[in-house]
């Protein structure tokens, strides 16, 4: 990991706990809006990590954010993608006022050869808001 590169931590509850982490983001292509993010699953039985290509973020603290501000819950389950499918959400809405975020980490194409998903759970409403502000900070900075 890169010194005072900015980071976002998920995750960590239960009885085998997973921690998502997001990690340095640049842009690869200094004139272009493309924004790479490592993100890495580490718990007792795991280890993962894969380079996620998203468009500016791909409206990910635009998707936190909306279902913050639906703290008192929608039916079914939303979704989110990363640019090429290396990061996945899906977003339910429990009873009790807690939202279950189904994170799923792909292999970069073309082998798409392994995926890994892990479940976080988060109070609807501020505790949801501020992973959103979290998160919109974090791609709005990059490393040099």
């Amino acid at each position: 990991m890169i010194e005072d590169s900015p980071v976002v931590r998920v995750g960590g509850s239960g009885s085998h706990p997973v921690h998502l982490l997001f990690s340095e983001p640049t842009r690869p292509f200094d004139d272009e809006p493309t924004l790479d993010i490592l993100v890495r699953a580490r718990g007792q039985r795991v280890s993962v990590e894969t380079l996620v290509r998203t468009w500016d973020g791909d409206g990910l603290d635009a998707f936190l954010s909306a279902l913050a501000e639906d703290f008192r819950g929608w039916d079914g389950a939303r979704a989110w993608r990363s640019l090429e499918r290396g990061l996945t959400i899906s977003a339910e809405h429990h009873s009790g006022g807690y939202v279950h975020l189904t994170w799923g980490i792909h292999d970069r194409p073309p082998s798409e050869d392994w995926h890994f998903e892990t479940t976080t759970v988060h109070a609807a409403g501020e505790e949801m808001r501020n992973l959103a502000a979290e998160v919109r900070t974090f791609l709005t900075s990059t490393v040099e």
